[in-house]
């Protein structure tokens, strides 16, 4: 694996054994943690899509594994972070050919509904939000940092008498106009 090539983070498909995506999605983002390997791992997925049922009349709506057995990871492979999703509890290789991690094509991303347009958000760096939801909300912040590969932004916020940067969701704060 040449690191060179490697940079640029990329989907990538692991397989799980069934009934395990969701646990080898936390025990794979608190490993990413612990490890303080967040420059590497950018989303880990377990796509859903609401599945609506009436039954005795009542509308009933359930969220269902789209692929069930597979977890995607938008990720940069290296010998460290691939060996990290290859000996996470429940996963049973990436997919691809041999020991090769394959990374999705823009095509196949897009036609599993993933969207690859630049999220723009209406604030910039310096500018007052407010914590819209959260344990935070209703809390006004100055934004420091906006991670458009993670879709997160850090925001100062005052909270004890002290300044305490948050990392938050592009969707949790509103610019104060």
């Amino acid at each position: 694996m040449s690191e060179e090539t490697n940079l640029k983070p990329r989907w990538y498909v692991v397989h799980t054994y069934s009934g395990y995506e969701n646990k080898v999605k936390t025990d794979l983002e608190k490993t990413v943690k612990n490890r303080e390997l967040e420059d590497y791992f950018f989303e880990i997925v377990v796509p859903m899509e609401e599945q609506i049922e009436i039954k005795d009349g009542k509308r009933k709506t359930n969220l269902k594994k789209v692929f069930p057995g597979y977890v995607l990871i938008k990720m940069i492979v290296t010998e460290e972070s691939w060996y990290i999703v290859r000996n996470t509890r429940g996963v049973t290789g990436f997919v691809g050919s041999g020991t090769d991690p394959i990374p999705l094509t823009d095509e196949e991303i897009r036609n599993m509904g993933f969207e690859l347009t630049e999220v723009n958000v209406d604030y910039d760096i310096n500018d007052s939000v407010r914590v819209m939801n959260g344990p935070l909300e209703n809390f006004i912040g100055i934004v420091q940092e906006i991670n458009k590969e993670k879709h997160k932004v850090k925001v100062l916020v005052s909270m004890f008498g002290r300044e305490t940067p948050v990392e938050l969701e592009f969707s949790q704060v509103q610019k104060i106009s």
